[in-house]
């Protein structure tokens, strides 16, 4: 065996390997063309079926094509919604998916988990609680769905009832997981329960959705092998972007904080609150103006939304090249759960260090943190001082070459300061300019030092060198100049030290670095003091007003960002004029924090003096504010603002309005239509421009020139644009672009829309492009929200997902809503009309009062009263206006108390007119009072001759079918008329008329909203009366006339017919009346008698004789019978006697067993180091 050659081996000739190394080789495969023969069909009937069921297979995998806003740069995370009834698995499966990722052991999860999953791929995922409204809210953003079932027990209410809720709000991927399968111990019936579980899954979802089985717990989580499989699953999975959520911008927050003041809250604790949500946008874009709707709080208004750096960003480039992620590329971003120690809530941070706070020494290798939060415990132990006591003993140096530093401390008022000091020391002013000092300290200092010198120990004292200076505040250094001592004088502006000429300012700007590099002699002369502002060298004589006038040159050159300008609406026209003061101010924080740490602070000149006339010193043409009123006028707003990029387009416009001059009269010499200024000329060829000649040129041409051969050309050029127009309208073009099929095409269109929108934002900063069309999806965003009922902080919960989702202009407006519903077929009630239903449509959930309603031939929409069984009908309510096809789902109420199927009806919007026109009808019925020839007086149908004149000609007809009309009113007695009839009626007969009275619904809005309440599934809605008097247990009142009582109709005698002999005599014999006479004797059958033969009687004998045997062997049989049936009664009796006495003796055992077990938990509870293991 082991003197035999190996095997060589046989490279691979395809595959990916093998194209791998082709690719890598240079190599190309079927350059050539591939073989023709070995590809063609045995059988061309074969090769047909074949070509038709791919053809097939292909048209069932086409869909709508749908624009996927997601950018491909940084996409939005995945969100993974965990579902399940309570006890099915969920946090365990959510914990293992966690460390599979991350390597992360989360002990508390509580909100959404944002994790690294892949090089382009991030995943959120969050566990949905046994609520209704936690499921409506997690089925409008799930991506994915893991839908988990106990085997053991098999699918439950809560899943058939989620289902059904994700496909009214668009059905995503749905992933089934069957967890305790341990629990069946038996092989063939957990292989059997798998299969039927599977069968049933694929009912609700589709043939061939994916199952997963989980097996068993394994160390606290399920086993390593089936979790891997379902996260290379997960890994491969692509979503198709559904339509609702394509439209609109929405949010799933991470993180709430409340920002209201603490002195407000203190003040009013139940006022309005201020709260800022975190998360990342998903949807589309979300801009500033949009109105925004929280389910379970209400419609709130955006204050502000601002920017913020990923906290879960998707690894970079160089990591890309690796084919695993590093560890320190799997982040994870959960602010509510405990990762790290670190725990955000609404208004605090809580920080989770195992054992004891105290801090052990360095030497010994224990005391080191291991996590986050303890290393930030830690940290914060080792501070001896605040910063504020850092700050007080910080020092500043001037120049470089300084020996004095300046220590900044606090003020102190020593008497020894001017009255203006000691006023300002009085007030107490709050500033940080005002706080600060500067004193000079006679300490020499190194001059190699750093410029700032903190130092956390106080030396010993050595004496002060020179005399004291009095304290002052910066801004009394920098404002007022001081004679006595050796301080500078410096001014707030540029005109406080006179103006400066051109050669003056140039002069003195070319010597600034010379003059920096002077001698140490100023340094000397500054330590000696007293030296007067004639003695100062001559570069310090104006240091100030050189470094404003440096600083103003520097802000005239920096460029101006016009599209903060034209699309910050905040701005008046003013500020933008003198956007180079303002610009700087707001949109320039930086530059003011690094103002106010500098000695010199610069007074910035505007464009305008103190009287409102602008300065003319500047290199920019000079405007009147006079001038600027008419741009706060709509009108002149409207007629520019086609030429930005948010406004109209009237290129359309204008392109329509030049076809019509086109196509115009050819010999209406008068007519100027179209625009002069639409087209571009060619400058090197000014015969040639890009647009056609328009039509006023073309007259104006033909009117200076008489020349038949002139006119003829115009025309015939006329002519050729108008054929060429009508050529690629109506003409197959041979690019073979065209000839794509629509779904193609489709796609082509949408690519090609994208690119364009790409290009058009491409160099563009980020704040200016969210001005423009607000933040992308996929960017991590704080959205403040204002007055917010101070509930949702109070009563909020981590558990329960919060949803921000962006509301579309016209879904702001309240109106009357028309549906297409049908109850649900699980429902076991009928529904009422102006019974009250509770709602989720769109982003919201209210309780409204619906009118069934259906269709009457295309004539009238009349009124149901209740809806009908196993079809649809039309509802309308009132409430906020959605878009048509947009679906929702309705149902009674929303509490778990209810055992029975919660979904009530299910359906889709029609129609957003806001307005009705439901009609219901009535029969009104009334009695004749005297009856003419074909005319009739008719009482007890209306009650005034108002009525009877409003329907006047109205058809009318009895219960026996004869129809008639409604005349006039007669004027005694009131609200009787006098009717018409197609023949004579009887004083019995009841007339009726059949009319529609229009309703209209009740306006009534109530949104849900469990957010609030600290017990969010105790939130009521709306009762029935019936309801509200179970509760309170009053009876219901019953009124006389609405008992039911026993008809009773008397006997009507009705008079003989009587036909006149003369009439009966004329008639036919058939038609003739028989009026026998009644005999009194008795009749020939009856007299007769019956006398019988000798056989016959012995017949009859013999009959009744074997009657009589029948009868016996019946009566035998049926003792018999009953006595077996009683004797195998007692036998049951005593069967189930033992079996009694069975069953009482396995109870027994079973209590005293419980008793033993609850015992041994009361215990281990007392103790739980002493637990055991069962």
């Amino acid at each position: 065996m082991d003197d035999r050659p190996q095997k060589a081996h046989r490279p691979s000739q395809s595959g990916p390997k093998a194209e791998k190394k082709d690719k890598a080789q240079g190599k190309k495969k079927h350059e050539n063309g591939f073989n023709e023969k070995a590809f063609a069909p045995n059988s061309g009937r074969r090769a047909m079926r074949q070509g038709m069921r791919k053809a097939e297979l292909d048209q069932t995998k086409l869909h709508v094509p749908l624009v996927d806003r997601t950018p491909k740069a940084a996409p939005a995370p995945v969100v993974i919604a965990i579902v399940g009834p309570p006890g099915v698995g969920k946090t365990m499966l959510l914990k293992s998916l966690v460390r599979r990722y991350t390597k992360h052991t989360l002990s508390d999860i509580r909100g959404p988990v944002t994790l690294v999953a892949g090089r382009t791929r991030r995943l959120t995922f969050i566990e949905c609680n046994n609520d209704l409204n936690s499921m409506i809210d997690i089925g409008k953003i799930a991506d994915l769905v893991l839908l988990m079932v106990d085997a053991s027990f098999g699918f439950e209410m809560e899943t058939f009832e989620f289902l059904n809720i994700l496909q009214t709000h668009g059905f995503p991927k749905v992933v089934g997981v069957l967890t305790h399968l341990d629990l069946i111990k038996k092989v063939s019936l957990q292989r059997e329960t798998k299969k039927a579980l599977k069968k049933r899954f694929w009912t609700e979802i589709y043939d061939g959705a994916k199952l997963f089985y989980l097996s068993g717990v394994l160390n606290g989580r399920y086993p390593d092998t089936e979790i891997n499989n379902m996260c290379r699953f997960i890994s491969t999975m692509k979503f198709r972007p559904l339509i609702f959520r394509n439209n609109h911008p929405y949010l799933l927050a991470d993180r709430l904080e409340d920002m209201t003041p603490r002195e407000q809250v203190k003040q009013d604790p139940k006022g309005d609150r201020t709260i800022t949500l975190y998360g990342y946008v998903r949807g589309t874009n979300l801009k500033e103006t949009t109105k925004v709707h929280v389910p379970g709080v209400g419609d709130l208004d955006i204050k502000s939304l601002k920017l913020l750096s990923d906290p879960c960003p998707l690894p970079t480039s160089e990591s890309e090249k690796k084919r695993r992620l590093a560890d320190k590329a799997k982040m994870i971003h959960a602010p509510m759960s405990d990762v790290g120690g670190v725990m955000y809530d609404k208004d605090a941070v809580y920080i989770n260090v195992p054992g004891s706070f105290t801090r052990k020494p360095d030497g010994d290798g224990e005391g080191v943190p291991q996590g986050e939060g303890e290393q930030m415990v830690m940290d914060l132990q080792d501070v001896t001082a605040t910063i504020e006591d850092n700050i007080a003993k910080s020092q500043i140096r001037l120049l470089g070459s300084s020996k004095a530093p300046i220590i900044l401390t606090e003020e102190q008022n020593d008497g020894t300061g001017d009255e203006s000091d000691e006023d300002e020391l009085e007030e107490g002013d709050s500033e940080q300019d005002d706080d600060e000092i500067f004193e000079l300290e006679g300490e020499e200092e190194d001059p190699n030092e750093d410029e700032f010198d903190q130092s956390n120990e106080a030396g010993p004292s050595t004496g002060r060198k020179s005399q004291r200076q009095p304290h002052r505040s910066v801004r009394d250094l920098m404002s007022k100049p001081v004679t006595g001592g050796g301080d500078l004088a410096f001014a707030d502006s540029d005109s406080d030290l006179g103006p400066l000429s051109e050669g003056e300012r140039g002069q003195q700007d070319g010597e600034d670095n010379a003059e920096d590099l002077d001698d140490e002699d100023s340094d000397e002369e500054m330590d000696g003091g007293g030296i007067g502002d004639e003695e100062a060298p001559r570069w310090k004589a104006h240091l100030s007003s050189q470094a404003t006038a440096d600083y103003n040159s520097r802000t005239r050159r920096r460029p101006r960002d016009l599209m903060k300008l034209i699309y910050k609406s905040a701005l008046t026209p003013e500020q933008i004029l003198k956007a180079d003061g303002k610009q700087d101010e707001q949109e320039s924080p930086k530059d003011e924090d690094a103002d106010e740490d500098e000695f010199f602070k610069f007074k910035r000149s505007t464009t305008f003096g103190e009287d409102g006339q602008e300065i003319l010193d500047r290199s920019k043409t000079a405007v009147k504010p006079e001038s600027l009123a008419q741009w706060e006028a709509e009108a002149m707003l409207d007629s520019i603002r086609h030429l930005f990029i948010t406004g109209d387009k009237l290129g359309d416009e204008m392109d329509a309005d030049e076809d019509a001059d086109l196509e115009g009269d050819e010999d209406d010499e008068d007519d100027e239509g179209g625009s002069d200024d639409g087209g571009f000329e060619d400058l090197e060829n000014p015969d040639s421009s890009i647009n056609p000649p328009k039509k006023a040129d073309e007259k104006k041409v033909l009117k200076k020139s008489g020349k038949p051969q002139d006119r003829a050309a115009a025309l015939l050029a006329k002519k050729e644009a108008l054929k060429r127009k009508f050529d690629a309208q109506y003409d197959d073009a041979e690019d073979p672009a065209n000839k794509m099929d629509v779904y193609t095409a489709a796609k082509e269109e949408m690519a090609q829309q994208q690119a364009l929108n790409d290009k058009e934002f491409e160099g563009m900063d980020q704040e200016s492009r969210a001005l423009v069309e607000g933040y992308r999806p996929g960017t991590y965003i704080r959205v403040e929200l204002a007055n917010v009922p101070y509930e949702m902080v109070e009563n909020f919960s981590p558990i329960y997902p919060i949803l921000v989702g962006g509301l579309l202009p016209a879904e702001e407006r309240f109106g009357y809503v028309q549906v297409r519903i049908k109850r649900h077929r699980w429902f076991a009630k009928t529904l009422k009309t102006n019974d009250p239903l509770i709602f989720s449509v769109g982003w919201r959930r209210f309780q409204s009062i619906p009118i069934y309603s259906l269709d009457d031939h295309s004539i009238r929409m009349r009124m149901l009263k209740y809806t009908p069984e196993h079809m649809h009908c039309f509802a309308t309510f009132y409430g906020p206006v959605s878009l048509p096809n947009t679906g929702f789902c309705a149902f009674n109420s929303l509490g778990n108390n209810n055992v029975a199927f919660r979904v009530s009806a299910t359906g889709v919007v029609l129609d957003i007119d806001r307005s009705t026109a439901i009609v219901k009808k009535i029969k009104l019925t009334g009695v004749p009072f005297k009856i003419f020839k074909n005319t009739a007086f008719i009482k007890d149908m209306f009650t005034s001759s108002l009525e009877v004149a409003k329907f006047e000609g109205a058809h009318i007809r009895t219960v026996s079918g004869i129809r008639g009309q409604i005349k006039k009113a007669l004027p005694k007695p009131e609200g009787t008329f006098r009717a018409t009839f197609e023949d004579k009626i009887q004083m019995s007969d009841i007339i009726f008329l059949r009319a529609w009275y229009s309703i209209q619904p009740r306006k009534f809005y109530n949104p849900v909203t469990s957010l609030l309440l600290a017990d969010k599934d105790k939130w009521s809605a709306m009762r029935l009366t019936g309801q509200v008097r179970l509760a309170k247990g009053i009876a219901t009142p019953l009124q006389a006339n609405s008992k039911y009582k026993k008809i009773e109709r008397p006997s009507r005698a009705f008079r003989p017919l009587k036909i006149p002999a003369k009439l009966q005599a004329e008639l036919p014999y058939a038609a003739k009346p028989k009026n026998l006479a009644t005999s009194t004797g008795k009749s020939y059958l009856e007299k007769r008698a019956v006398v019988l033969e000798p056989e016959e009687k012995k017949a009859i004998e013999i009959m009744q004789q074997m009657r009589t045997l029948r009868k016996e062997q019946l009566l035998l049989r049926k003792k018999t019978k009953s006595e077996a049936h009683n004797k195998y009664l007692k036998k049951v009796a005593q069967e189930e006697e033992i079996k009694g006495e069975k069953r009482k003796a396995e109870k027994k055992e079973y209590m005293r067993q419980a008793g033993k077990k609850a015992k041994r938990e009361a215990a281990d509870e007392e103790n739980p180091k002493k637990r055991r293991r069962t």
